[in-house]
């Protein structure tokens, strides 16, 4: 099989001219889905809404109906334990095993290294061990949207990615009045930096284009239709006076925080254009800037603004009218009407008729941490249980993801990745001449070798696998099951033909009843368990090169 034409093919980049992709035309809206609710609906709302959702995950939730499974995926949780010392033994501070969150740097030796090598295993780690929740999607959904990165304080980002953990389905806007004093994004974009005598336009600017409003059309010279130039330089004034505190300090006392000095801030008052209905902000010193926020989120397209990007994360990248008007139109009313509540606007994009459109199963290319996790946990890959050892397995991950040009902790730009802004490729942007190899390799390794973290090896059991099928007995039933856990969209008789001779190359269905048979009778047996896995390895092998795994 040829894979690198096949998904060429897909994307529509075979050799001939490119054309412009076929888009699907989904006519449904934000009204309550009524169709059946079976395995292949908790299949699309599992792999949307999760990283790599388990066979049993998947069968459970296609137990306990669509209600249930949303309530799951939105369920409260305790908040994941913090990042470790999973290594160094030089840290007088932090032995091994304990957290440095609150531990302070030191001045003869570099602890940064350590720490943030800490911080990329365990941000890895909560992908893997999420449960039935939402919670870690629209955590990366928020790192995108606040796109913070090259914040050299591991300190800093963990207490940046837990606010955004935290507040996954929350308030929005006072989630963009906490983020806008986070002490990682006053640094990133130059709040500390931002005086009542020397303004910095920086945060103003990218609150108003890609944190809450967006620009809109061009309407005239710096004015673009939501706010003007003149609101930029306004707000900025009213943003003046913060500071964040304990960027790479020894001291061990001030915790990492952010501290309104008033001799720094604009006592005046700013004037707003009149986008902003021409409202004047008098000096209200700590408190302007929650004042601020207020103000903007009284415009009506703050809700559409914030729901395009949700549809665009969980449903597809292109808005055509329908979608525009019968759904985001629709889901972002529903904001309003709960003052800004994600979670019950999320939820209804989530159980629409929209999202269970068959148009909308499968045409999503998976992200470079979906991917990964996909290729791993799909599985139940048994992972290492030594800390180390698991920590040391997730940089293996955190690396292969930074090859494919998804870096947690470190968006290309304040825009985030361009998969989920950039016409006219969008989500195509994951899959090039550079990603693509990387993509095989991991898919290669975890249905072949693996790979070996310090004694340990981290590799698909395909026996361990094919025992949770339904009917492992039969070559047919084992490629239709394996496809329904691997691909979102049914696959053709022809491919399933192809991939039954991949296991059973020319022979008749009987010989794989009967070898399997005689594996299960003899487990012990090594020479029957490794013919048998072997072919199982093949046919993972071959299915996880196919252009429908790299969808979701």
């Amino acid at each position: 099989m040829n894979r690198r034409a096949t998904l060429a093919t897909l994307l529509g980049r075979g050799r001939e001219k490119p054309q412009a992709p076929l888009l699907p035309i989904v006519n449904s809206g934000l009204e309550p889905y009524s169709g059946p609710w079976a395995y292949e609906q908790a299949a699309h709302l599992l792999r949307r809404s999760m990283f790599a959702p388990t066979y049993t995950q998947i069968k459970a939730a296609a137990g306990q109906g669509l209600e249930a499974t949303l309530e799951l995926l939105f369920s409260e949780l305790p908040q994941p334990e913090p990042p470790l010392n999973y290594y160094y033994q030089d840290d007088p501070n932090v032995p091994v095993g304990a957290t440095w969150i609150d531990a302070p740097y030191s001045a003869s030796a570099n602890f940064a290294p350590y720490r943030n090598q800490s911080l990329r295993a365990w941000a890895m780690l909560q992908l893997f061990q999420e449960g039935v929740s939402v919670r870690e999607k629209l955590t990366l959904f928020w790192h995108n949207h606040f796109a913070v990165s090259n914040i050299n304080d591991a300190k800093f980002m963990y207490r940046h990615i837990a606010l955004l953990r935290s507040n996954a389905w929350g308030n929005f806007r006072d989630l963009v009045k906490a983020v806008t004093i986070d002490p990682a994004m006053l640094r990133f974009l130059n709040g500390n930096q931002n005086t009542g005598n020397a303004p910095n336009e920086n945060y103003a600017r990218e609150l108003l284009e890609l944190f809450t409003i967006g620009k809109g059309p061009l309407a005239g010279p710096g004015d673009y239709t939501n706010y003007t130039e003149e609101d930029i330089s306004a707000m900025a004034r009213v943003l003046t006076g913060w500071r964040d505190i304990g960027f790479n300090t020894i001291n061990p006392d001030p915790e990492v925080s952010s501290v309104f000095l008033s001799n720094r801030h604009d006592n005046g008052s700013k004037q707003l254009s009149h986008r902003f209905d021409d409202i004047i902000i008098n000096n209200m010193g700590q408190d302007e800037y929650a004042h601020l926020i207020d103000i903007i989120f009284q415009k009506a397209e703050v809700a559409r603004f914030i729901c395009r990007k949700l549809y665009r994360w969980f449903i597809y990248y292109h808005i055509d009218d329908n979608a525009e008007q019968n759904v985001i139109g629709q889901m972002a009313q529903v904001l309003i009407d709960n003052d800004f509540e994600i979670r019950p606007a999320l939820m209804a994009l989530l159980r629409s008729e929209h999202f269970f459109d068959m148009l909308n199963v499968g045409p999503m290319i998976k992200n470079p941490l979906d991917f990964i996790v996909s290729s791993v946990k799909t599985f139940e890959v048994p992972l290492p249980p030594e800390l180390p050892r698991l920590y040391n397995t997730m940089q293996r991950f955190f690396s292969s993801s930074i090859l494919q040009q998804m870096e947690y902790f470190n968006p290309p730009s304040v825009a985030g990745w361009k998969a989920f802004y950039q016409e006219p490729l969008y989500y195509r942007t994951w899959i090039n001449a550079t990603t693509l190899p990387i993509r095989m390799l991991i898919t290669d390794a975890m249905a072949g070798p693996g790979f070996v973290v310090n004694g340990f090896r981290v590799q698909i059991d395909p026996l361990s696998f094919v025992a949770t099928l339904e009917n492992p007995f039969d070559p047919n039933a084992v490629v239709e099951e394996f496809s329904r856990i691997l691909f979102p969209q049914p696959i053709t008789d022809g491919q399933k033909a192809v991939l039954k001779d991949i296991l059973i190359p020319g022979l008749p269905d009987y010989e794989w009843t009967v070898e399997y048979s005689d594996y299960l009778a003899s487990p012990d047996n090594a020479a029957l368990a490794e013919a048998v896995a072997s072919k199982l390895r093949q046919l993972l092998q071959a299915m996880l090169s196919m252009p429908e795994f790299y969808l979701s």
